[in-house]
């Protein structure tokens, strides 16, 4: 069992990875190289939060047999062998051998550093390039990142100047690489903190809402206004960049040298209006290079980067905004539901999906309605409870983990009092809870926001892949100052417990912290404890009063444009369900007319067919008798066939042939 736990947490990791990034990112359309790297920087995050629980237990095992080993002498303190009589270190289920873990963690997190800092700012550049050619997009990439690559050579060029120089430092490789990651993680602390106070406060809170129906429900009404202006500002960004499109396809020719350039824009647009655009092209005429003037391959590179952003947008607005209309019919539903006496839940709509018989077996309407209507609102207020407790804790912590003596930080309080007993499965479990709560106060932060239109990560494979890779260099960017924190929390930090012990692995492979004393014994402690003051500012929503002032809408319920908007989206609710309704009432007459009427016109159709036969086999028959009885009638209806054709004859009305005498005219023909 001494590997199989980190095997088993190896592989657990990948899959929750892959899930994730299936849910936010799209295989398919997507480019394999964006879904490689964002993946495997979700996955050494995740992983470095799920194995890091084993490493202190690891640690506190071997901080027991160097105990054992060894103790100091009442009279010289030096060093004596314990008898193995008197104490006894059990080793833990998951206990990894020695120099697997420091090797583990250094190949994590350079490899991090290395996607955070270098690779993914690059796949940025070049995922959002308009470039037609992979030399092109390289180019546009290196061209948009030297100033982020120039300024970190000029500061580090100007640190190393400044060491050489002054004769009181004198430092290693190994110090200047202690140096390096400090800079790295004070930038992550700097951040961490303020994802980490939102987070502390709006997740036990929208636990606490979600408990409330009538919130939810205005709240969704108001996302519907907001994303129908959205959706509708996106639509008109689309027609006018293929109004674009078509202007430049039509000036350029099959025999363009930029036509192959054209070819990939169009195919970058939808269907319906590559098929309208290729309607109105005239490929047989040629180009005049002298006599028009045509687009430049750098504005065509720029009409490129424009398409591919504005498709994705209007993709993205109508799968968010179906989505939404699902989640405010079924809130709708629930609504309705909870007066409902029968005691089954009733659904307006059926869904579009196909359910899982298993699931809908054991999930019935009367399960639905007992979940729905009495327990899932309890259900989310003791979660938000607890939720609430967590945070309290972790606040507490922040402020107060730099005591050692008295302890006063909790959670180093759980983990000493663990590690008295040799408790393994309580320390791991308290570890893993402590870091995934952070994690997912940090994390959730980091899908919850939103820059614009520049960084959104939205569900359903609607996440493009400038947003894919930002949310993975921060990921890569905020986990390893987060890991350090939680260490620092729970008293496994040398640098916080001032306690000449073991470090963990994970610690060993930052270094010493005491080379810069000012980060380690200043910045490192008081600057988590402005973790108090963007708490108190969350739960007033001072940042959502400010957003609200500059002009971006926020939900808040005492706000007149708020109440605005959420009369707004309840109408074009309104306006969609009665739409949906009329849609499903043709359907069942067109099902019910057909269950009807089907058979008979089927027997009728067979009939029909079956008098058809008849005919035509008596007509088959009498062509077969001998046509001598007929041969004068035929003649008659042949002559009158001719008069008639000749009485049909167009006249020709001119000023000579024009004869007013109708029997002249007659006895002429």
């Amino acid at each position: 069992m001494s590997g199989a736990a980190l095997g088993l947490e190896i592989v657990f990791v990948f899959f929750l990875a892959l899930f994730l990034l299936h849910r936010y990112g799209d295989f398919k359309k997507q480019h394999r190289l964006v879904i490689i790297a964002t993946l495997l920087a979700w996955y050494l995050c995740f992983l470095i939060v799920f194995i890091l629980p084993l490493d202190v237990s690891t640690t506190i095992y071997n901080r027991c047999k160097l105990a054992l080993n060894s103790s100091p002498s009442e009279s010289n303190g030096s060093y004596v062998t314990l008898a193995p009589s008197k104490q006894k270190c059990f080793k833990p289920w998951s206990y990894i051998p020695n120099g697997i873990m420091p090797i583990f963690w250094r190949v994590v997190y350079w490899t991090s550093q290395f996607l955070t800092w270098i690779l993914l700012p690059f796949m940025q550049s070049y995922a959002r390039s308009g470039g037609f050619s992979i030399t092109g997009k390289i180019k546009t990439a290196l061209i948009e990142n030297a100033i982020y690559y120039g300024t970190y050579l000029l500061i580090f060029g100007a640190f190393l100047i400044y060491v050489a120089v002054n004769p009181n430092f004198n430092l290693q490789w190994n110090q200047l690489q202690t140096i390096g990651i400090a800079a790295a993680n004070t930038w992550g602390l700097f951040l961490l903190v303020l994802l980490l106070g939102y987070g502390l406060v709006e997740i036990p809170r929208s636990h606490w809402n979600g408990a409330k129906r009538g919130y939810l429900l205005m709240k969704t009404y108001f996302k519907a206004a907001k994303l129908m202006t959205e959706k509708a500002d996106a639509e008109e960004n689309l027609e006018d960049i293929m109004e674009e499109v078509r202007k430049v396809n039509e000036s350029i020719k099959y025999n363009h040298p930029l036509r192959k350039c054209i070819d990939t824009i169009l195919k970058k647009c939808p269907t319906e209006y590559q098929e309208r655009m290729g309607r109105n092209m005239d490929d047989y005429e040629d180009f005049d290079e002298r006599q028009n003037s045509y687009p430049s391959e750098k504005s065509l590179v720029k009409l490129h980067k424009q398409v591919i952003y504005s498709v994705q947008r209007h993709r993205r607005t109508q799968v968010q905004w179906q989505i939404l209309l699902e989640q405010a019919f079924y809130l709708e539903d629930v609504a309705k539901n909870e007066t409902s006496a029968s005691r089954q839940f009733v659904h307006t709509f059926q869904s579009q999906e196909s359910e899982n018989k298993f699931f809908q077996y054991f999930y019935t309407p009367t399960v639905e309605w007992y979940w729905e209507c009495l327990l899932r609102p309890w259900f989310y207020r003791v979660l938000a409870v607890v939720l609430a407790t967590f945070s309290v804790i972790v606040v507490w912590s922040e402020c107060t983990f730099f005591s050692t003596n008295p302890v006063l930080s909790l959670f180093a309080v759980f983990i000493q009092l663990a590690e008295k007993t040799y408790n393994y499965i309580y320390i791991e479990m308290a570890c893993f809870l402590t870091i995934f709560f952070l994690s997912i106060c940090v994390y959730s932060t980091v899908f919850r926001i939103r820059v614009f239109n520049y960084y959104y990560l939205a569900s359903h494979h609607q996440t493009d892949a400038y947003s894919l890779l930002f949310s993975g260099m921060l990921f890569c960017r905020l986990t390893p100052p987060l890991c350090l924190n939680f260490l620092g929390l729970t008293h496994m930090d040398a640098t916080i417990s001032h306690k000449n012990t073991q470090p963990t692995a994970y610690t060993s492979i930052m270094g010493s912290m005491r080379v810069l004393s000012f980060i380690a014994d200043g910045f490192y402690i008081y600057y988590p404890m402005l973790v108090v003051i963007l708490c108190i500012a969350t739960y007033f929503s001072l940042g959502t009063r400010c957003l609200n002032l500059l002009g971006f809408q926020q939900f808040m319920g005492d706000n007149e444009m708020t109440s605005d908007l959420i009369d707004e989206g309840k109408e074009l609710i309104r306006r969609e369900k009665r739409k949906r309704q009329r849609q499903e009432e043709g359907e069942n007459r067109r099902r019910e007319w057909k269950e009807r009427y089907g058979n008979r016109e089927d027997s009728t159709r067979s009939r029909a067919v079956h008098t058809d036969q008849k005919e035509s086999s008596f007509s088959e028959s009498n062509t077969s008798r001998p046509l001598s009885k007929y041969t004068r009638s035929n003649g008659r209806t042949e002559r009158d066939r001719i008069e008639l054709l000749q009485d049909a004859e167009p006249l020709d009305f001119n000023a000579d042939s024009v004869n007013d005498d109708p029997l002249e005219s007659e006895s002429g023909r």
